[in-house]
């Protein structure tokens, strides 16, 4: 027995001790990683800028060493940010060292389609061309559609010859759950306002409605047109030609966009490098200079002028909730709002918007402090590729709304999505409540009796009447606050709001919309109405402290990563399903996503 505590407690420690140097091997991780970050880049001569966007691309790249640290791996897997993509391309326009930009991208993963963070990208880089400067794409693996769209602003386009390239136009399913739920004894109980605020359709129908397939086809459409006039333009195909060719299917792999003119060689990797060398002025012999966009924004900029002025980039990205992250937004943001309105350094507030929506009330937080920052300073909001139902909400009192021509934006509407599970609990789990209470409606709703978002009863005919009330008064708040910022009638948003989705085109001729532009579009007008000249830019809200950041990972996000790791491609059902359970609830959002294949 005695010999048996010596192993137990030896074990113990050992697991203790363990966890100790696992720690500090984490802690001398960080150091050595903020340590690099640190480290200014030296650009050599005849250098030549990659852009290789093969993770996740979102609005704000992180200064943070740690950020998407992989505690699996012991390594960081940094998101790509539009804001370092932008600054990079405008940099190397006028580096001497910088001879030209290689575009070696293969897929785009990004929310919402991610078509409007691409576009800006793509505007950024005809930009970049004007200087005669060169623009080379190349990848090994093909492209996706998204890919192509990109890389067809290059001056030449090649590929592996094994590769592939299938363009095939925009569409994709919906999945109805009606039966589902049917079949385990659950209803959709759904209050809305609105013809086309059609998102909870999927829980109490089989099928689109002649609405919701209208909205879609028209804001799906705008966007593909969009595509097909940018290859059009620069590979000098007629859009009846590229139409004709993608109902053939007729473009699969690399040769046949060779053929048809979509791309200007076939060839392998080495090849290509040799390409790049004689681009850039290298000798065969000679190691080619390929610097990556995360290192080339650590090297200095030599149009850098220090000011004091400041314009805040704030960024609300992800759905609109309870807690703040950098993929979601909470009631904080209103905090940060309020700081920068009262920061006198602040000339201008650029409120960069990528979000679906969500909790009307923590949408309604988030528009006072818009207001009362837009009447202190000038406020712009800068949509990214969704700012829709919520997060238009939040935009409207900006003085100026900028958006991408593929930016989603609209569905100015709010419905109620509540679950009933009587026939599941009653029947089929076999539990059964009893009322008791003070007052009338004491148990007003039903209890919840299972681990699910599922109540025990439908709701009663007065109940239904408070929350279509309690509905409809929402929407009449959502109109009002809409009309006030957007100066027009209550009568006149309502002809255009009713739940509606509207690409960013179609939004600008019904008033939703001032300007066409992106990101940089955004600062150069809240700079004007500023009356500034030089300007800093400041990213809000402030980035998480490493370490803290650090044992986040160790602790919740650690958690997503396994999942991640086990579930690969499947993740996103996993996730879109955890999502589904959240929708209930009275909401501001479109609750669905758009992939771009």
């Amino acid at each position: 027995m005695k010999s048996f505590f010596k192993f137990t407690f030896a074990s113990i420690l050992g697991v203790i001790i363990g966890g100790f140097l696992l720690l500090f091997l984490g802690i001398m991780i960080i150091a050595g990683i903020a340590s690099s970050a640190d480290k200014p880049v030296t650009v050599k001569a005849k250098s030549i800028l990659e852009i290789k966007l093969n993770n996740q691309l979102v609005d704000r790249g992180s200064d943070n060493p740690l950020a998407d640290f992989d505690v699996l791996s012991m390594s960081p897997t940094k998101n790509i940010g539009l804001n370092t993509i932008l600054s990079n391309i405008e940099k190397a326009k006028t580096d001497d060292k910088i001879k030209g930009i290689y575009l070696n991208v293969f897929d785009i993963p990004a929310n919402f389609g991610g078509l409007a963070s691409i576009e800006e990208i793509r505007n950024k880089l005809k930009e970049f061309k004007t200087t005669g400067k060169f623009i080379v794409s190349y990848n090994n693996m093909g492209h996706s559609q998204k890919a192509y769209y990109l890389t067809s602003v290059a001056d030449s386009v090649y590929l592996n010859p094994e590769s592939m390239l299938f363009i095939l136009g925009m569409g994709g399913e919906r999945t109805f759950y009606r039966k589902f739920l049917e079949k385990i004894g659950v209803e959709a109980q759904v209050i809305r306002v609105g013809k086309y605020k059609s998102a909870t359709e999927q829980y109490f129908r089989d099928d689109m409605s002649d609405e919701s397939r209208e909205q879609t086809m028209s804001y799906v459409g705008a966007m593909w047109n969009q595509i097909l006039k940018g290859i059009s333009e620069e590979r000098n195909i007629s859009i009846e030609k590229l139409n004709e060719l993608i109902d053939a299917v007729a473009i699969k792999k690399a040769d046949d966009a060779l053929k048809y003119g979509l791309i200007d060689g076939v060839i392998y990797q080495d090849e290509m490098n040799s390409k790049l060398r004689k681009l850039a002025g290298l000798d065969e012999d000679k190691k080619l200079r390929l610097i990556s966009s995360s290192k080339y924004a650590k090297a200095p900029d030599a149009n850098y002028q220090f000011s004091k002025n400041k314009i805040a980039v704030i960024y609300a990205s992800g759905a609109i909730g309870f807690e703040q992250s950098e993929d979601a937004i909470g009631p904080e943001m209103a905090n940060t709002i309020r700081k920068a309105r009262r920061d006198s350094s602040i000339k201008a507030i650029v409120l960069r918007i990528n979000s679906p929506g969500g909790a009307a009330n923590v949408s309604d937080f988030i528009w006072r402090e818009v207001k009362l920052a837009a009447e202190t300073k000038p406020v712009i909001a800068s949509m990214g590729n969704v700012a829709a139902s919520g997060g238009y909400y939040i935009a409207c009192p900006a003085d100026t709304i900028v958006a991408d021509n593929n930016t989603i934006t609209g569905s100015i509407g709010i419905y109620g999505l509540f679950f009933s599970g009587e026939e599941l609990i009653k029947n089929k789990v076999g539990l059964t409540t009893d009322y008791y209470g003070t007052n009338k409606h004491s148990a007003f709703g039903g209890s919840y009796p299972l681990m699910l978002p599922v109540s025990s009863r439908k709701f009663n005919r007065t109940e239904k009447e408070i929350l279509q009330t309690v509905i409809n008064n929402g929407y009449d708040t959502f109109l009002s606050k809409v009309a006030e910022g957007r100066n027009m009638t209550t009568e006149a948003v309502h002809e255009v709001a009713q739940g509606r989705v509207w690409n960013a085109m179609d939004a600008k001729e019904i008033g939703l919309v001032d300007v066409l532009g992106g990101l940089e579009t955004a600062i150069n007008i809240a700079k004007e109405k500023a009356g500034i000249e030089n300007y800093k830019i400041v990213s809000l809200p402030k980035v998480k402290d490493p370490v803290e950041a650090f044992v986040e990972e160790l602790t919740g996000q650690a958690k997503i990563r396994i999942m991640k790791h086990e579930l690969g491609s499947f993740y996103n059902t996993y996730e879109k399903t955890q999502n589904l359970m959240q929708l209930g609830g009275i909401q501001a959002r479109i609750p669905y996503e758009i992939e771009l294949d």
